[in-house]
């Protein structure tokens, strides 16, 4: 179980919008602390997206989820360090030499190594032709991850208990494919509730259309903090 105390620091609200007004919209009327910035707002409005949500005293999740050799993601992850980000993520699957360019450019923003996207399930991975099920994986990454000097882990719900014993408790372990009971898994294959996330070890989770989408989003924002308290 997570030692943050405060529900609402363990969840961060995806801003998955295509203008920054409306981003900046939602977050007026839900005042999450702590907030995504993916690629549909970033290739919309850029820095920009990070810098006005800073200016609010949101911390910022920049899930970009960088993928390139190493000096070109040392120098991404710099760039979005300088512009405010408290969180950047980058695949492990790039590699330790990556993930390490990725720590030494972010400085005192936290890499966060994403292992399987959770749109994926094992016959995804078969089809690319890898032989490893997603939590065999997800804790292979995880670990090369960790020694390559990332603050944390992203990885769905479903891996989080096995990526937290192999990791260790000073790991940040974020995930997103969370929805609450009832809620469609939409794209995403490898779903838990708010609740089952914590349980199995996670830190934090990331939530986007079940707040988005919802007739009402703060309504929807406090049953999910209910749930994780």
């Amino acid at each position: 179980m997570s030692s943050i105390a405060d529900p609402s620091r363990r969840l961060f609200v995806a801003l998955d919008l295509a203008t920054l007004d409306a981003a900046l919209a939602l977050d007026a009327t839900l005042e999450a602390p702590r907030v995504k910035v993916g690629l549909e707002l970033f290739c919309a409005a850029g820095p920009r997206s990070v810098a006005a949500l800073v200016e609010r005293g949101r911390e910022v999740f920049l899930d970009l989820k960088l993928h390139d050799i190493p000096e070109t993601v040392r120098r991404a992850a710099e760039t979005a360090s300088a512009h405010g980000a408290s969180f950047l993520t980058v695949h492990a699957s790039g590699g330790r030499a990556m993930l390490e360019a990725a720590v030494a450019g972010a400085g005192r923003c936290a890499v966060l190594a994403v292992t399987v996207l959770t749109s994926l399930d094992r016959v995804d991975l078969q089809v690319d032709g890898n032989p490893l099920d997603p939590v065999a994986l997800c804790v292979r990454r995880a670990r090369l991850a960790i020694d390559a000097g990332a603050r944390g882990i992203v990885c769905s719900p479903r891996e989080a208990q096995q990526v937290r014993a192999a990791v260790g408790p000073g790991a940040l372990i974020v995930t997103p494919g969370v929805r609450p009971a009832g809620s469609a898994a939409g794209d995403q294959k490898r779903v838990e509730t708010p609740a089952a996330a914590l349980a199995a070890g996670a830190d934090a989770i990331v939530v986007g259309r079940p707040i988005r989408d919802a007739a009402d989003p703060r309504a929807a924002l406090h049953a999910i903090l209910k749930e994780l308290h």
